[in-house]
């Protein structure tokens, strides 16, 4: 009975380097169609499905044309215009960085006290006033938000140059205001570019 079942075990076929290779590409290959396809299909069928307009980059048209994005800063040179903030990268979205200059760099320094002067007597007040958004740009260079201490820093000037109420334009501003998200994450904020299609409804701006 001994004899015969170790002539068994060792009619036993013995796996070789070949089958070996075999199985290992058959499960690499299985999982490159799993992970390198289907997964990413899946992701991004599901996000067109339950995010339309997030999916296509929360883009924002005005009677017929593009006007931008609510995730992408712009510049707004229009005194009639809410400004956002400054942007080291051109508001670029695809030249996205910071200034990448260090807090204590006597560059930053000199630009930031350069920006708070020059903010300072457009709008009156003591440089210590300007809100820190409206001198420093954001590390991505293209932030779409400020907060609300720098969009109520712009009211007087927006509202002269489209001579619209400075309290209509306040009102517009404190309508605009986004809470943190989930009540907790982040700051409460203004998107720039909501805000200033919502100004346009109001009234013109003094520019073309």
């Amino acid at each position: 009975m001994t004899a015969r079942r170790q002539t068994h075990r060792h009619a036993l076929p013995i796996d070789g380097p070949a089958t070996r290779w075999l199985t290992a590409m058959r499960a690499a290959l299985v999982l490159i169609l799993l992970c390198g396809g289907l997964y990413p299909l899946i992701g991004v069928w599901s996000a067109a499905a339950l995010f339309p307009h997030q999916s296509t980059g929360s883009l924002i048209e005005r009677e017929g044309a593009l006007a931008g994005s609510t995730l992408v800063g712009q510049s707004f040179l229009d005194p009639g215009y809410f400004r956002g903030r400054p942007s080291a990268a051109g508001y670029d979205p695809f030249q996205v960085s910071g200034s990448n200059l260090s807090p204590g760099n006597p560059l930053l320094r000199a630009r930031a006290e350069t920006t708070a002067q020059a903010l300072a007597a457009e709008y009156g007040v003591d440089p210590g006033r300007i809100p820190v958004d409206l001198i420093a740009a954001s590390g991505s260079g293209i932030d779409p938000h400020i907060s609300p201490e720098a969009a109520r820093m712009q009211v007087a000037r927006v509202a002269e140059v489209r001579g619209l109420p400075e309290a209509s334009v306040a009102e517009l501003v404190t309508a605009q205001v986004e809470p943190p998200i989930l009540g907790v994450l982040g700051q409460p904020r203004v998107n720039v570019l909501r805000l200033n299609l919502a100004l346009d409804a109001l009234g013109p701006s003094g520019a073309p």
